[in-house]
């Protein structure tokens, strides 16, 4: 009897044995690739298998967990060490590409790619049988939902499960529907997500609780926000100015630092907290990248944090006086 059989969409385990089919592929199509001709398809696809961290990572500090609730251990004592040794086998081979040692490269990637079959062999035939053998509905729905934190090989998420009932309240993380528009398009800018209108988009900059600078690729200053109680004072006449010449001298050398840094690529993100006014003041910058990983320039983030810092315990319902 299959113990997979009519496994709904989304399920944990079907969304394993999905996976599986996926590395399966990958390990086909990179088998099938002139490694040398073909450098850069190889280094995407080489680079998609790799998420199978992400398939180890469900499976430990999820999957395993529930078996050992239910006294099966094994699976954390043996297969977890096994994740390990692929792990330091795809550590090597990302060594060897790095290196594009492609002899010692070749022969790595067959130890993994054994290695990965092996494993998925284990799965199939004994872990994902057991595991659906223990566990009961509510295990799995709650399985799901850490899943979802750890996230998939996939480009897009799996299906909702248990499958969205009509007229049901989905969270936004898992609303996928594409809807009709209920306003027009004209004279809003198209966002990654979402369409805004321009003055929608000052306000939403101006209305935010923080202060925030944009500097390009060039270090000159484009934008400040102008929130009525910034921490620190704007004026117009900054946008246009190089950054260097928007910094006390006391301070200029570690913004310059910072800014090399961004544009090398050796850091993304550097951060400060302050004193100010008696204030407790938490400032960080951002390096911006575009899609293909070019330095477009940094954005400064200055919050006043003094009241977050004395939060303590929660406070679910809303408290106004």
């Amino acid at each position: 009897m299959n113990p997979y059989a009519n496994l709904p969409e989304g399920h944990p385990v079907r969304v394993y044995l999905e996976e599986n089919m996926l590395i399966r592929g990958l390990i086909s199509s990179i088998n099938s690739i002139d490694i040398v001709e073909n450098f850069e398809e190889f280094e995407e696809k080489f680079k998609k298998l790799c998420l199978v961290e992400k398939h180890f990572a469900r499976k430990e500090n999820q999957l395993f967990p529930y078996l050992e609730k239910y006294g099966w251990t094994s699976p954390s004592q043996n297969m977890w060490a096994f994740h390990d040794d692929i792990r330091a086998e795809i550590k090597a081979a990302r060594a060897l590409v790095e290196e594009k040692n492609m002899p010692s490269l070749m022969q790595q990637l067959q130890r993994v790619f054994g290695s990965l079959e092996h494993i998925m062999q284990v799965e199939e035939g004994r872990l994902l049988p057991n595991a659906l053998s223990m566990l009961d509905e509510e295990d799995w729905k709650e399985m799901r939902s850490g899943d979802e934190e750890i996230g998939w090989m996939f480009d897009t998420p799996p299906a909702a499960y248990p499958a969205h009932v009509e007229g049901e309240y989905i969270h936004p993380s898992q609303d996928k529907q594409k809807r009709k528009l209920p306003f027009s398009l004209e004279n809003r800018i198209s966002l990654e997500e979402g369409y805004m209108l321009p003055e929608q988009i000052n306000w939403l900059l101006k209305f935010m609780p923080v202060d925030i600078t944009y500097v390009d690729e060039n270090d000159i200053v484009i934008f400040y926000n102008r929130g009525d109680e910034r921490v620190f004072p704007r004026s117009a006449g900054i946008i246009g100015r190089e950054v260097k010449f928007c910094h006390p001298p006391k301070s200029v050398d570690q913004v310059l630092m910072i800014l090399r840094e961004f544009k090398a690529g050796r850091r993304d993100e550097a951060e400060f907290w302050i004193t100010f006014k008696g204030k407790f003041i938490h400032i960080r910058y951002f390096a911006i990248r575009d899609d293909e990983g070019n330095y477009k320039g940094v954005i400064e983030v200055s919050q006043d944090v003094t009241h977050i810092r004395q939060l303590e315990g929660q406070q679910r319902l809303l408290d106004w006086e």
